[in-house]
């Protein structure tokens, strides 16, 4: 090419570069304060746009074929300008897409807090449609791109004309593929399961950071990141602890004896709950639950919060308080096991009320003496005895 036509292309490039200069100065020093896409549209789109500039001016001032000195070049320099083309205006549609998709997440995070449900709901729709629109807007670029090349236009109309079969073979091919991808629109648009709500999975509980259409990301409460596909959330049972609201309960349980007093312990765990700034202000309990196989008494003493944050952090203060308040001012009521001996004559009454027990149980008299196990033998005097429980014996000669 001569001179002036490098000339033209650069000029051309200049043009195009100070327009988009122009139009990010405009953005960032005047629309800022006015609009709510200008912020976004300059962090996701500055650079993509000057690529855009520059492939623009070249398209515009590239000279046709008439006008090069070598001929031959034109075509692999215009296809590989179209290729630039395609690849930088697609990268600048993902921008604008995901500019205005951050201005609206923006807004919804203002209010993103647990029991705004309708924000987080629309902020997981959002960012899934997000997704969904980039996959197609590259799938498309793709396509574009390949159909460029002379040897994929022919390809390409033999696809079409097999495309049902095609169709079946990927279908089968990417079922799982695409079972995640419907769970993750089911999951989405049925409010199963939205950003930030919390879950308990395989007995742990996180909350949800991320929601894609083929896994979720759980941040999990020891800042461990859990990446589960989203099938498993459509076909299995789990817990969503803010489903319909952030408030939760939470429980302590403990163990005391017998000799507990439990009114005693209620009005302390009344006291100290009333004066918890975490707790808020709907109800506590505290109950005897159940008697364990070794006769400990499980006590349960339960209480509200406002979030599942909160729920933490009281039932391990209120579980503290009364491991400290129990050994300190009512040892008495530690868990104790306990072990009776009966002697002969205190286990009289007690047979007598429960005849077939260990303490007495009768046995069928035989002929001898006891052995040193306990039987009977047969006596020198051809005599019988008899053993209770108590010890004692008859003989008969």
């Amino acid at each position: 090419m001569s001179f002036t036509q490098w000339t033209g292309i650069g000029v051309a490039v200049l043009i195009a570069v100070l327009v988009v200069t122009v139009a990010h100065w405009v953005l960032t020093h005047q629309l800022t304060k006015v609009s709510p896409l200008a912020t976004p549209l300059v962090r996701h789109c500055r650079v993509s746009a000057y690529a855009a500039a520059v492939v623009v001016g070249v398209n515009i001032s590239l000279p046709d074929r008439d006008e090069m000195t070598d001929r031959a070049l034109f075509p692999i320099i215009d296809h590989f300008m179209t290729i630039l083309m395609i690849g930088t205006m697609t990268w600048f549609a993902l921008g604008v897409a995901y500019a205005v998709t951050d201005t609206v997440l923006d807004r919804l995070a203002a209010n993103n807090g647990d029991d705004d449900h309708h924000s987080r709901r629309l902020q997981t729709q959002v960012r899934l449609l997000r997704r969904i629109v980039a996959t197609i807007i590259g799938v498309l670029a793709l396509a574009a791109i390949l159909f460029t090349f002379p040897a994929v236009q022919g390809l390409g109309a033999g696809l079409l004309a097999s495309a049902g079969l095609l169709s079946v073979v990927a279908g089968i091919a990417a079922q799982s593929t695409l079972g995640n991808i419907f769970a993750g629109l089911q999951l989405a648009f049925s409010n199963a399961l939205r950003i930030n709500d919390i879950v308990v999975f395989q007995g742990e509980w996180g909350r949800v950071e991320e929601l894609s259409l083929t896994m979720v990301t759980i941040r999990m409460w020891d800042e461990r990141r859990l990446v589960v596909p989203v099938s498993y959330f459509a076909t299995t049972p789990f817990e969503n602890w803010t489903k319909h609201g952030a408030s939760i309960t939470g429980w302590v349980l403990f163990q005391v004896d017998w000799e507990a007093p439990i009114g005693k312990i209620r009005e302390e765990v009344g006291e100290y709950v009333n004066h918890h700034p975490l707790w808020d202000g709907r109800r506590w309990s505290l109950q005897a639950t159940d008697i364990l196989d070794d006769g400990i008494v499980q006590l349960r003493a339960v209480v509200t919060t406002a979030d599942s944050d909160a729920r933490w952090d009281l039932c391990c203060d209120l579980r503290e308080h009364l491991i400290t308040y129990i050994n300190e001012y009512i040892p008495h009521a530690l868990p104790r096991r306990r072990t009776e001996f009966l002697t002969a004559q205190e286990a009289e009454p007690y047979a007598a009320v429960f005849p077939d027990s260990a303490v007495r149980r009768p046995r069928a008299e035989q002929t001898g003496s006891p052995g040193p196990d306990g039987s009977l033998t047969a006596g020198p005097q051809g005599g019988s005895h008899t053993r209770d429980g108590d010890g004692s014996s008859d003989a008969d000669g």
